[in-house]
Formats: structure tokens, C-alpha cells, sequence
């Protein structure tokens, strides 16, 4: 393995409070996130993401404030996603100090957002995050697996491997590939969409979705992540970062 493997725990906050549930419902409070970001940094996170799962202005202003104060305490690369929806949003975020931005739903409406920021911004500001589940029902998409929005909840029939390897041609700098039918289930990552998603883009891929043990950080560098990302894990104490480094750096992969 050339390239560390980076370890980003995942921060979903909700009018300026961190929360987690399973398939992004029941969700329980988590704590303060510019406190679990900085504990985070201390413990050797390589980065640290939050999701804004507040959809209001007022939570909007709240997040800004998080993202101010955390950059101000927290030495690690910061991604925010969540809302985001046009190039002076990813300026607003930058500017309170964002170093990278998670755009979602806005690029499956408008797909031209991803070159249009990547050209203003720069490929490395961009992360095209693709939350992915299973195909069901009638669905039928040549990898088997689609695009959802709205936390999973969502079908777009839009093939998820295809996307996101038109993502990364268009300008997206890493693709945050979110398995929505592990989320929050602690069951391991999706190995198989992370197979076939890193057989067609070569940006840096990011693992999410499913993390429950050491060995599921393990699976999903094998088959091809770049970076695993997880959540309740972290926040809840089951795992700490320091014991998936040291788990990785056991099973032969490169960490940071």
C-alpha cells in the first residue's frame, strides 16, 4: 500500500449539536462538535467531516459558527457538507474555514455545480459525497446499486458507480462513497461498491457507511479506500481512532 490510509470520524450535527442514528433515523445526541472535532484532532484523526443535517438559514448560521470555531482549535483538514447548493456557498464555508466541501443533492439536480466549483475552487476543495444503497423494487441500474437523496430515504434510479465516476472526470477531488444500507449498523462497509467503485475513478476514495470493529477499516483499505470514514463508533466510544490505526498498522497498511 503506497498511499496512508486517513482515518475521518464524522460529525453529523443538527442545529449545532452532534447526533447519530441508524439509516439516519432515531437519532441521539452526541455532544458538542467543536469539542468531539478537537478530541478528535488530539487522538489523531487525519481529518475531520461534518455533515450539516440542518436544513434551515438559522441552522445554516449555527453551522457556520461551528465551522469558525473548530477551525480556530482543530489543525486537521476540515470537510463540510450538507446544503450546499452554488460556488458562493462553498465561499461562504471556505472563508469560516472549511478546507473542503461535500456537495450532494445539489450536484444530482445540476450536475454542471461540480465543474463549476472545481473550476472556481480547484479539484481539491471538492468532495462529491454518493450515498448509495442496493437496488429494490423496480430499480434496475447496471452496477445494481443507485443514488439515493434525502438520507437514503430517496431513490434516483441514477446508476451510483457511473455517477460517481462521472463526478471525478467533472471535477470532483474525492469521492465520499456512503453505503446507505450499512449506515449506523456497525455490520462493516459495503466491500463490494467500494470494489467497484475504485475500478473506475482514480481520485481518493472514502469509505463510509457500516463501520463497527477494527477489521471493517481493514476490509474496506483492501478493497480499494483511500480514507474510511465512520461515526457512531467514534462518537459512542466503541472504537477509538488510535485503536483502528494501530489495527490497520497490524494487518500491513500504511496509516498516517
Amino acid at each position: 500500500m503506497g498511499v496512508a490510509i486517513r482515518v475521518i470520524p464524522c460529525l453529523d450535527v443538527d442545529a449545532g449539536r452532534v447526533v447519530k442514528g441508524v439509516n439516519f433515523a432515531n437519532l441521539r445526541d452526541a455532544g458538542d462538535p467543536v469539542e468531539l472535532a478537537a478530541r478528535y484532532g488530539a487522538e489523531g484523526a487525519d481529518e475531520v467531516t461534518f455533515l450539516d443535517v440542518t436544513a434551515s438559514s438559522a441552522g445554516r448560521a449555527t453551522m457556520l459558527d461551528v465551522v469558525r470555531r473548530t477551525a480556530e482549535q482543530v489543525f486537521v483538514p476540515l470537510t463540510v457538507g450538507g446544503g450546499v447548493r452554488s460556488t458562493d456557498d462553498v465561499d461562504i464555508l471556505l472563508r469560516a474555514g472549511a478546507d473542503k466541501v461535500g456537495v450532494n443533492t445539489a450536484a444530482i439536480a445540476r450536475p454542471e455545480l461540480i465543474s463549476e466549483i472545481a473550476r472556481r475552487f480547484g479539484n481539491q476543495v471538492l468532495v462529491l459525497s454518493v450515498d448509495a444503497r442496493r437496488c429494490a423494487g423496480d430499480t434496475v441500474t447496471p452496477s445494481g446499486y443507485e443514488v439515493t437523496t434525502h438520507g437514503g430515504r430517496r431513490g434516483t434510479g441514477i446508476d451510483a458507480v457511473e455517477w460517481a465516476r462521472q463526478g471525478a472526470e467533472w471535477g470532483a477531488g474525492e469521492i465520499l462513497l456512503n453505503s446507505m444500507d450499512a449506515d449506523g449498523t456497525t455490520d462493516g462497509f459495503d466491500i463490494q461498491i467500494i470494489k467497484e467503485v475504485r475500478d473506475v475513478v482514480s481520485v481518493p476514495l472514502i469509505a463510509s457507511g457500516g463501520a463497527g470493529r477494527p477489521e471493517d477499516f481493514i476490509a474496506a483499505a483492501h478493497a480499494g479506500a483511500d480514507a474510511v470514514l465512520a461515526a457512531s463508533v467514534f462518537h459512542f466510544g466503541t472504537l477509538s481512532i488510535g485503536q483502528v490505526k494501530e489495527a490497520m498498522r497490524s494487518a500491513g497498511i500504511a496509516v498516517r
